[in-house]
């Protein structure tokens, strides 16, 4: 991982900046609503506590950080291991410090772990989340259909005949 970006768990006090980040991803979504700044912010707020308690409690085993570059929370990255699959339960970067490789980065990361201890990386995606093209590009494919989302898998032996094909 580049000496800059690290990571670090979530703390009580890195609420206000979660919701922040989970904001960032719900912005174009709102914005036909015509819902005034307020509506807005009670509906992401609530959104957000929603999520944040599923994801603490059903996946106790998780690790949730904070993407840090340098000094500056930036992002976030769950991740939850079980000894058939990695669970990539989000990752979120705001928006002003996307598109600069350290998503790229940190998924890297979690593929270099599934395919040492080869296990298939899956995720939840929203249909219309404008990164769905990105996890393609590492190769994700979809596998099940679930109503709003694509359920996701990337598979290390897939990854492993990519790369002999290509030698």
């Amino acid at each position: 991982m580049s000496t800059n970006v690290t990571l670090r768990p979530i703390q009580p006090s890195d609420i206000p900046f979660l919701r922040t980040v989970y904001a960032s991803t719900r912005t174009a979504e709102l914005e036909p609503l015509g819902w005034t700044a307020q509506q807005q912010e009670i509906f992401l707020r609530q959104q957000f506590d929603a999520q944040h308690y599923h994801y603490q409690n059903f996946y106790t085993n998780a690790r949730f950080q904070v993407i840090m570059l340098g000094d500056a929370p930036v992002g976030r990255l769950y991740v939850a291991r079980w000894p058939h699959e990695i669970r990539l339960i989000d990752i979120t970067l705001l928006p002003e410090y996307r598109s600069q490789g350290i998503g790229s980065e940190l998924m890297q990361g979690v593929l270099d772990e599934a395919l040492r201890y080869t296990r298939p990386v899956r995720i939840h995606v929203e249909k219309f989340n404008p990164a769905l093209r990105w996890y393609q590009r590492f190769g994700f494919t979809e596998i099940e259909d679930r109503g709003i989302y694509w359920f996701m898998e990337w598979m290390p032996a897939v990854a492993v005949g990519q790369a002999f094909a290509h030698a």
